[in-house]
């Protein structure tokens, strides 16, 4: 049984990940009506890679005597001056969503919940993975600079990150 301390914290994390599925969503929206194919792509996959974190929550959340909370969200940011923007932005919210994650840890390591604590190890592996992920686009992106033949050539390229990640998930 979850205490409900855990267990707010828990829904907490759940709004978290349903507001990064609609980030990524508003930022594949914005890509795919500015001719960015690769990266609404991406985009798109990766909201619905949030939303899978959210629902693996609430189904934790509901197994362990608790009850998952569906709760309104913040209306993402919809538009861009620039892909980098975009993806300075994307970085930014990673580090946020692995600064939630890692109190979370730290409040089920506290209230001795090592279950719950065990079951968030996958989260703080994943945010590991999805920061490297966006720092890496973001490294990427500031080489390219105003290019555009290099911004075309990116697009391309990030068709294959999501390629390969989709192959990889499914292996």
């Amino acid at each position: 049984m979850l205490h409900k301390s855990i267990e707010d914290a828990l829904n907490k994390q759940i709004r978290i990940e349903a507001e990064s599925s609609q980030v990524y969503l508003s930022m594949a929206c914005w890509a795919e009506i500015h001719g960015f194919e690769g990266i609404a792509r991406f985009m798109y996959l990766q909201s619905d890679e949030e939303r899978m974190h959210m629902l693996k929550l609430i189904k934790y959340v509901n197994e362990r005597g608790g009850h998952a909370q569906i709760t309104d969200l913040k209306m993402p940011k919809t538009t861009f001056t620039a892909f980098q923007e975009m993806f300075e932005e994307l970085y930014k919210h990673e580090l946020f969503v692995s600064q939630s994650i890692n109190e979370l840890v730290h409040i089920t390591f506290e209230s001795k919940d090592y279950a719950t604590h065990n079951f968030l190890q996958w989260y703080v592996a994943e945010q590991i993975e999805e920061e490297a992920q966006a720092k890496n686009i973001l490294d990427k992106i500031n080489m390219i600079g105003d290019d555009k033949g290099g911004l075309y050539l990116f697009d391309r390229d990030i068709l294959q990150i999501t390629a390969k990640n989709t192959a990889d998930k499914q292996a």
